[in-house]
């Protein structure tokens, strides 16, 4: 089984060897073969995936190094100590992110076939997600901090594409898409200065960007062997060599490091002009590392991206902004566990940040009419949640919620293109037959505002039962997945408050609690819009349900969504543990997530919390009743004067954009055109450049050409000429043309020559 550690490149290059087909040969292959050769490249990723999850299980949980072929020196500086190899980490944390990636990207895939059916650039769209898988899986897979960034900056790269692939609709569309593709780029781009500063802090710090070497296991919260450096090192090794051939002692990586330095309490990092203790320089690093998880991971300040990120096709939501790319700043911090436990005040910082945006976002979904704008602050209060839960330390239950999330939300987003492609077919067959149906095709319609629906369970009956299961899965209904995620972050974080007597862990589960009460109301309130009563356009009344490519992912979705939770049921739960095993995911991330715990289930809050989303769903029940749903013009709490000032600030998403605009865009954008038009154009075009250089230089070259070169120089050089005139014309008389004259003058010169010649002598002579 462990020659199957071998097959983890194919992770990358399946994918990878998918995109290269139909970039290159997808216009010849038509819509089916570009789908065989997307999905299938997904697909094999996916099962790749589980035989490392096999080899894993056999090697009992040892992880393994594995170099990619040809780039096993990949950034090798020898005089300067450098070696940074492309080289994936098969361990339990990776390999759980593998599944999930490629799961639920496998089943996007298969629901885009009939999704994108008929665009006119399918082959371009499944080169867009296959490089995405690419880029993901070198994310998740890489056993080192570059790694994760060319992970990092390339599912940001995607996400840019994706989300404006719709460029050039019609009717302003085009422009919309375009415009949030960018936001998203410029976002994440603030988020990645943090991730790239402390990566560079991180080197200089432990000299070395891996996170374990070869032959080196982790070390342990309470492990005695924290104490010397060899025993470090376990059959942990490269695909080459066998457990036996591993170092006994050598070079460690950077958690390791971080956690022997720590047990000595007096590490120093020195930075030239001063130094700082390692506790303080891991500080530095996490919150860097935090402001790229907020760009990444959309917490506050940077989630305002994912929200228009909507714009993107349904099938790009599910993938990217709810499932996968969005869950990258919480892996990032899961992956440097060791470094985040080491500093508290980073954690108090993140669960603040993770509580808050929890449920901020989650009061913003309750004014939304976009269907898929709901999802996208839902996909941002759930981040929130996870990111909450690696601040209270709960770092396996971050990643059960991730897993989880990935299922039911992948299922919502899913249903709710499934929605709009049907609420959109209805529009298109209704509307030729309408009386002056031309008058009504130039009238806008949004197929994705829920106040165009109602009624649709009836019309498409997959799409709503699958869709109910996704909400209740969301809004932490016993038993769906939602409900043992959410209900493991709630319980650490209260542990953490009662127990250790933190501030920061009574602040989440507060705010996360009452978030949790606002997921449950939304959720109903967009499930009643969009499926009960009666159908409030002709378009609802006419849509239809969407085909098979796109029930099947749904169906399969709204079982995980189901099931899923049973993947880690607390201690001390009745029945089901003793069916499906306790805490097995917890045990199973422990191998590779060294502060990863399980905790026994609390009855009386997981009543609390079921109690919460249960009347949070009957409350919205009520408002949203089928009086209401029958005669809907208006939201009720938009009507509402106790409510209506709460949802006209939910509905303009708290002014988040407005504020943006004001305090950021728009003195951006005003000192940009002050330095584009002032300083460039006016300063250094027109004055320096024209005025100081340009006119000196003409003033200057007017100088020397005129009075210098003309006055001085011409006129010195003409004088010589003037001069050699005059005296050539003197000379000139002296030719007469006469053969005896020019005869006596040769005489004369000769006798001269010869009086030179001879003076010294006539001067000895006479004695002079």
């Amino acid at each position: 089984m462990e020659n199957y550690f071998n097959l983890v490149p194919l992770i990358v290059i399946l994918p990878a060897a998918g995109l290269l087909i139909n970039l290159f040969a997808g216009k010849y292959l038509g819509e089916k073969g570009v789908s065989i050769v997307a999905v299938g490249a997904s697909v094999s990723a996916f099962l790749v995936s589980v035989l490392l999850w096999i080899a894993l299980v056999d090697a009992d949980y040892e992880a393994a190094l594995v170099n990619m072929p040809l780039l096993d020196s990949w950034i090798r500086i020898p005089s300067a100590g450098v070696e940074i190899p492309w080289q994936f980490r098969v361990d339990t944390l990776s390999v759980t992110m593998m599944l999930v990636v490629t799961g639920v990207g496998s089943l996007i895939h298969l629901y885009s076939v009939g999704y994108m059916h008929g665009d006119e650039r399918y082959p371009r769209f499944f080169v867009y997600l296959n490089l995405f898988l690419v880029f993901m899986l070198t994310l998740v897979g890489g056993n080192n901090f570059l790694m994760i960034f060319v992970g990092w900056e390339g599912v940001g790269l995607c996400s840019f594409l994706l989300i404006g692939f719709w460029f050039d609709k019609a009717k302003g569309e085009g422009w919309k898409n375009s415009n949030a593709a960018r936001k998203a780029f410029i976002a994440n781009r603030v988020g990645d200065f943090g991730l790239v500063v402390g990566v560079l802090l991180t080197f200089w710090t432990f000299g070395t960007l891996d996170f374990y070497k070869a032959g080196e296991a982790p070390i342990h919260a309470g492990d005695h062997a924290a104490e010397e450096t060899a025993p470090v090192f376990a059959p942990e090794v490269e695909t080459e060599a066998d457990a036996e051939h591993a170092p006994a002692s050598g070079p460690i990586g950077v958690f390791n490091q971080a956690h022997l330095w720590l047990e000595e309490g007096d590490h120093q990092v020195n930075f030239g002009l001063f130094s700082m203790s390692l506790e303080a320089t891991i500080t530095i690093i996490t919150l860097l590392f935090l402001l790229g998880a907020t760009g990444k991971s959309a917490q506050i300040p940077l989630f305002v991206w994912l929200p228009d990120a909507m714009a993107g096709p349904t099938p790009v939501s599910a993938l990217i902004h709810a499932a996968t790319m969005v869950t990258a700043g919480v892996y990032m911090m899961v992956r440097s566990n060791v470094l985040f436990h080491a500093a508290d005040a980073t954690s108090f910082v993140v669960t603040v940040i993770g509580a808050t945006t929890a449920l901020m976002a989650g009061f913003i979904a309750m004014g939304q009419w976009d269907i898929k704008k709901v999802l996208a602050y839902s996909t941002v209060s759930q981040l929130g949640f996870m990111v909450a839960a690696v601040g209270v330390g709960a770092y396996a239950a971050a990643i059960f919620h991730l897993a989880t999330h990935a299922f039911f939300k992948a299922l919502l987003f899913l249903g709710s293109g499934s929605v709009i492609h049907g609420v959109e077919h209805g529009h298109h067959h209704h509307e030729p037959h309408e009386s002056g149906g031309e008058h009504h095709r130039d009238e806008p319609f949004d197929p994705q505002d829920i106040r165009n629906m109602g009624g649709l369970r009836h019309r498409m009956p997959i799409t709503y039962w699958t869709y109910l299961s996704g909400m209740l899965a969301l809004a932490g209904v016993i038993p769906f997945a939602g409900f043992w995620s959410k209900d493991e972050i709630l319980l650490d974080s209260l542990k953490l408050g009662t127990e250790q007597g933190r501030l920061d862990g009574y602040f989440g589960f507060v705010l996360l609690l009452v978030a949790a009460g606002f997921t449950a109301f939304y959720m109903t309130r967009q499930v009643a819009l969009v499926f009960w009563g009666e159908p409030r356009t002709e378009a609802a009344a006419h849509a239809s349900e969407s085909g098979p490519t796109m029930t099947i992912p749904l169906i399969v979705l709204a079982v995980l969504s189901l099931v899923g939770g049973f993947m880690n049921i607390p201690d001390g739960f009745p029945v089901l543990g003793s069916l499906f095993g306790v805490h097995e995911l917890t045990s199973w991330l422990e191998h590779s997530v060294v502060y990863a715990h399980a905790g026994a289930f609390n009855f009386l809050l997981a009543t609390i919390a079921v109690l919460i989303a249960l009347a949070a769903i009957y409350a919205a029940r009520l408002v949203y009743n089928d009086r209401v749903l029958r005669t809907f013009r208006r939201d009720p709490l938009e009507t509402d004067p106790r409510t209506s000032r709460a949802f006209a600030l939910a509905n303009a998403n708290l002014y988040w954009d407005e504020m943006y605009d004001r305090y950021f865009i728009r003195p951006y954008r005003a000192s940009a055109y002050w330095l584009a038009e002032r300083l460039d154009w006016s300063f250094w075009h027109d004055f320096v450049h024209e005025r100081v250089i340009y006119g000196t230089f003409q003033a200057l070259t007017g100088l020397f050409t005129g009075p210098v070169d003309r006055g001085i120089i011409d006129r010195a050089f003409n004088s010589i000429g003037t001069g050699i005139r005059a005296a050539a014309g003197r000379l000139r008389t002296i030719q007469t043309g006469y053969v005896r004259v020019y005869a006596l003058s040769v005489l004369f010169g000769t006798l001269l020559v010869m009086f030179i010649i001879l003076f010294p002598v006539l001067r000895d002579l006479l004695g002079m």
